[in-house]
């Protein structure tokens, strides 16, 4: 059979599913890449996929997978593979997922003790980045509060490196909402702060339970309504000569610290023998 080109009717349904509107439309984004696509192919959410020959042969594993799951597998042209990606140097292997938000409630429903609650987040490489570290920590949720970024937008799916398809991510533009049923379901609020109360050093008794961190937009940062509503405001010690830290630096170290908190043992369980 000969491969499908960028005419085709299914190639320029996909790609359609590269604006955000057709993205919410239909309930389905792509996924380009091996990384991406083996980890989509492994959490089920794979419909279609498109591969060109070359990638075919590089990417025999994933291809494979997707025809033991009864994906619809499709070799394409390169051209055709070209406008389904939105990279410099498509890497020639593209599926057909469906979206992966969650409600809110859904988010908070299993007794979450860590969640990373960006407000406002704009740039989809750092939503990515922030999805991904959130994973690694072990944080239970992504909460993507205001008027932020689409979490299915390729850039955001690559920046993740798969790991959009291994936490739920909830998306509220209602922030006052979040905030409430964060309260509700008992977790603290926590906001980063250059001028915190609080040093990020001593807030290990605050960081062992269930904790919501808030971190604001990448240009403007926190809203100061928002941050007011947290239960405490934070500061991360700053002991070179920057100014600042930016998004995806300054989550990834609250975030850590949290996790190292929550998954240290009881003191009796660090105790290696009798204290003499």
């Amino acid at each position: 059979m000969d491969p499908l080109t960028e005419r085709t009717p299914r190639v320029v349904s996909a790609v359609k599913l590269l604006r955000a509107a057709e993205r919410r439309k239909t309930g389905r984004f792509l996924a380009e890449g091996e990384n991406s696509v083996t980890e989509a192919l492994a959490a089920g959410h794979v419909h279609e996929l498109f591969v060109t020959d070359a990638a075919a042969d590089r990417y025999r594993t994933a291809v494979d997978a997707a025809q033991r799951a009864g994906a619809r597998v499709a070799i394409v042209t390169e051209k055709a593979a070209s406008r389904l990606s939105d990279t410099v140097t498509p890497p020639g292997i593209v599926a057909v997922c469906d979206t992966l938000d969650v409600p809110l409630e859904s988010a908070l429903s299993a007794r979450p003790r860590l969640l990373a609650v960006p407000v406002e987040i704009a740039e989809p490489g750092n939503a990515g980045t922030l999805i991904r570290v959130a994973d690694v920590v072990g944080a239970d949720a992504v909460i993507l509060a205001g008027d932020s970024v689409d979490p299915h937008n390729g850039k955001c799916v690559r920046a993740s490196a798969g790991s959009i398809f291994h936490l739920p991510v909830a998306r509220e533009r209602d922030t006052t909402r979040v905030l409430e049923a964060l309260s509700d379901a008992g977790v603290q609020i926590l906001a980063t702060a250059a001028d915190g109360e609080v040093d990020l050093d001593d807030a290990d008794e605050l960081l062992a339970g269930p904790t919501a961190w808030l971190f604001g937009n990448e240009a403007h940062g926190l809203d100061p309504q928002v941050a007011a509503r947290a239960d405490h405001r934070i500061r991360i010690p700053i002991r070179g000569r920057a100014e600042s830290l930016n998004l995806a630096t300054a989550a990834s170290i609250c975030l850590y610290a949290s996790s190292r908190v929550q998954h240290r043992p009881p003191v009796q369980d660090r105790v290696s023998g009798p204290i003499t």
